[in-house]
């Protein structure tokens, strides 16, 4: 006699959780434990203010380029994306577009959070459209963007800040005394463009008006930058946040910089500063070594992003300018350039805590195994392979970065999941790397390729989904 075998439900409480083990793990221990977002790009404005969004759409796809990419892809105009459509067309057109999203995580993660906060388990399409960006607009007077984090149980935010930027609103939200620790983290990315003089030149200029300085040198601009990172410490600052292609590890002797950047600062031809890349890539290189530095000095984590193909749409650069979903993974040559940047740094015993995020999963081993040359055991995980980043936050490059840290280092030793959204609803993605993580627990535990101790296993499921980051980053 046949049995009838019936589909999972789409989206219910056991997604993407194939085992009773796996489920266990899930529900039992990695479900319950609070987040600490250490890298997101929140605007941390709208935290102080407790900002109250207008509509769904305003909190659901304002700013959000996956999204963008995916309508243009099915053949949305661009109004619809970052034009002035009105916001119910705006959500109409993403309604039309996610039934077509399948395979796609944007299906997942859309559907995730429709369900939380909002409850809402419809799949949405054009026909469930109506109700559900009416059923999330009633509820938005509640789900002010403090109330937010609150709802997700986000214990630490760490938002990504240039060391020109005043925190005012990291003050005024510190003394709120709201209950979710607001902190910033320093991404002094513009602070070594050589590669565009003109806006460097400009950077410059309002570093020296920010700090009263005069800057003609690079020992002057040096001292305006270090009293950049000293205040940002004194902001609570904790980590520090690079967005590189690769690596900068070009030999250089300081002379030789004190020469490029008093040609970048001062020696112009026709309004622009004449530099060689080689001469670009030496002053990269120095900058890093002088933030590293710094970093070690004051005990911060240094996290660098690496390998993304910025702006590659130079029409759409130049019409909406950056971040706008114009970006893809780039294949940078990363292990030499890393290997010396590290090595250098341990060679003076100034290497800090590390965290290294790859854009390509062809170097997902490169990165695993670059990370063991420099764990010296001062440090449970001192040097990281971060979670899966954009292209790669979904099922199967989590799954991937997951398995080449599990082979080749300490998956029992990983910080875990982050957001690196600007979107007060993207908390999810934690729900879904802890469901993929518990998934892959629970199905080797029931294979035999691990033992039957749920117990012990659901710790290391927890250190990994908050504990490990509580104490790594001493929060």
């Amino acid at each position: 006699m046949n049995t009838l075998v019936t589909a999972p439900t789409f989206l219910s409480d056991d997604f993407l959780l194939q085992t009773e083990t796996a489920r266990r793990l899930y529900h039992d221990y990695a479900r319950p434990m609070p987040i600490i977002d250490y890298h997101c790009h929140l605007p941390p404005d709208q935290i102080a203010t407790d900002k109250r969004f207008e509509n769904v759409t305003q909190l659901w796809l304002y700013g959000d380029h996956y999204k963008w990419r995916a309508m243009r892809t099915h053949g949305i105009d661009e109004q619809y994306c970052t034009g002035n459509a009105s916001d119910w067309a705006k959500f109409e057109k993403w309604a039309e577009t996610v039934p077509y999203t399948l395979r796609n995580p944007l299906y997942h993660w859309s559907h995730l959070e429709l369900k939380n906060p909002f409850g809402i388990t419809d799949v949405l399409n054009p026909g469930t459209a109506r109700s559900i960006y009416d059923t999330c607009n009633e509820q938005l007077p509640q789900l002010t963007a403090r109330n937010l984090l609150q709802h997700f149980d986000v214990r630490v935010v760490c938002t990504t800040d240039d060391p020109l930027d005043s925190l005012e609103h990291h003050r005024a939200i510190a003394q709120s005394n709201f209950s979710v620790n607001v902190l910033p983290a320093f991404r002094p990315d513009k602070a070594m463009a050589a590669d565009d003089p003109t806006a460097f030149r400009a950077y410059v200029e309002k570093l020296a008006t920010l700090t009263n300085r005069e800057i003609r040198t690079l020992t002057h601009y040096l001292d305006a930058l270090k009293s950049r990172h000293d205040y940002f410490g004194e902001m609570g600052c904790r980590l520090s946040d690079h967005g590189l292609e690769m690596i900068y590890a070009e030999p250089y002797v300081e002379s030789e910089i004190e020469t490029i950047f008093s040609n970048l600062r001062l020696n112009w031809k026709d309004g622009v500063s004449v530099l060689s890349p080689l001469e670009v890539l030496k002053f990269k290189s120095f900058m890093l070594v002088q933030f590293a530095e710094w970093d070690h000095e004051k005990g911060w984590t240094q996290q660098f992003h690496l390998g993304a193909l910025r702006n590659n749409n130079i029409r759409r650069l130049r019409e909406l300018g950056p971040d706008t979903g114009w970006d893809s993974i780039g294949d940078f040559p990363q292990a030499a350039s890393l290997s010396r940047f590290l090595g250098g740094l341990d060679d003076r015993n100034k290497l800090t805590k590390t965290i290294l995020y790859n854009l390509n999963p062809a170097d997902n081993e490169v990165m695993a195994t670059m990370i063991g040359n420099f764990n010296d055991g001062s440090v449970r995980g001192k040097i990281q392979f971060g979670s899966g980043w954009w292209f790669l936050d979904q099922k199967d490059g989590m799954e991937k970065q997951i398995n080449a840290l599990s082979n080749m280092g300490l998956l029992s030793a990983f910080v875990g999941m982050l957001t690196d959204s600007r979107s007060f609803v993207s908390y999810p993605r934690h729900e879904y790397f802890r469901r993929i993580l518990c998934n892959i627990f629970g199905n080797e535990i029931e294979n035999g390729e691990l033992p039957n101790d749920v117990e012990w296993v659901g710790q290391i499921i927890q250190d990994i989904c908050y504990r490990n980051a509580e104490r790594y980053f001493e929060f």
